[in-house]
């Protein structure tokens, strides 16, 4: 494990394993800069599973992933209301309307070595610019033959219940062929903005991530639900499969409690599928689905394994 200064002063300390190497930034957000596996057909004898960050820009959606918590994505209504109460939550990113993201990446990371192949990251949160969450989380790495092994827990410290979720937001490059699929069964249609109006299994064309969808396509920024804990990404130009799969799917709740999200702007290189715990805006949908109301000293988790291998010729 090796560390090196960058332009903007956030050092990148780089795990390896065999032929993989991952880039983490946890000064920046608890942030990954790249993940990288050998590959002797790419033009730099690498080639990045994740987008890499160009190594300068302070902006987390320039990175190549980053941690979503205590919240993912978008609240609406100016905060949300629990145990009787209303937290007011405000706008944490330039020109967004609406917090996003929750607030783990707008903060540094502690980190310790635990080995060549295998980081922690570690945050204490105590109602970070005003939010209402008290909580401590932990981020664990670990390169493994063929794949990632990536875990975000959080606990809740506050003394008073709160409700809880998680997110995974990696950028992924998009090549001509680039496809995803996953099983999911309904996707969250929104309005005039990212904010979902109603729930639908009567997905739009080219949206139905169980027959596969291309990643290039007119605009999605939408939550899937029911999510069966599995998906792939193919890029036939690299002839390389990467698979996503929730090792503690079934103890975790099942499809009924595991969600994903496709951002899939119309230009640009890159594309993003998130694995989260809860839709866009749970905070204020029938039931609050996905949430997780936590009392003092609860956890929520969220594991994935990420598996590259090569892709069959049709």
């Amino acid at each position: 494990m090796t560390s090196a200064s960058n332009p903007a002063s956030h050092p990148v300390v780089w795990l390896r394993h065999a032929d993989q190497h991952l880039g983490l930034v946890p000064t920046l957000g608890g942030s990954v800069a790249a993940w990288q596996m050998d590959h002797a057909a790419s033009p730099e004898g690498r080639l990045n599973l994740w987008r890499p960050w160009d190594g300068a820009a302070a902006d987390l959606y320039q990175m190549a992933s980053f941690a979503m918590l205590p919240w993912s994505n978008r609240i609406s209504g100016g905060g949300f209301a629990q145990g009787g109460q209303f937290h007011p939550m405000q706008p944490n990113r330039a020109g967004e309307p609406y917090p996003i993201h929750g607030d783990g990446w707008l903060q540094p990371w502690d980190w310790r070595q635990v080995g060549d192949d295998t980081l922690e990251m570690s945050l204490r949160s105590d109602c970070f610019q005003g939010n209402p969450y008290d909580y401590e989380a932990v981020q664990t790495f670990r390169l493994v033959p063929g794949g990632l092994d990536q875990q975000v827990l959080v606990r809740h410290l506050g003394a008073e219940p709160m409700p809880y979720g998680l997110g995974l937001h990696p950028w992924f490059l998009r090549t001509p062929g680039t496809r995803i699929s996953a099983p999911v069964a309904s996707v969250w249609l929104c309005g005039d903005d990212p904010i979902p109006v109603r729930q639908t299994a009567d997905f739009p064309p080219g949206w139905d991530l169980n027959a596969g969808i291309s990643a290039h396509g007119d605009l999605i920024d939408n939550a899937y639900t029911g999510w069966g804990g599995s998906a792939q990404i193919d890029w036939p130009e690299w002839g390389v499969r990467l698979q996503a799969h929730m090792p503690h799917f079934a103890q975790d709740g099942g499809a009924a409690q595991h969600y994903c999200l496709i951002y899939r702007p119309p230009q640009g290189s890159s594309f993003c599928f998130e694995p989260i715990t809860q839709p866009i805006d749970a905070f204020h949908l029938p039931g609050q689905p996905g949430l997780r109301v936590l009392a003092q000293g609860e956890v929520l988790r969220l594991s994935v394994q990420w598996r590259f291998g090569p892709l069959a010729a049709a």
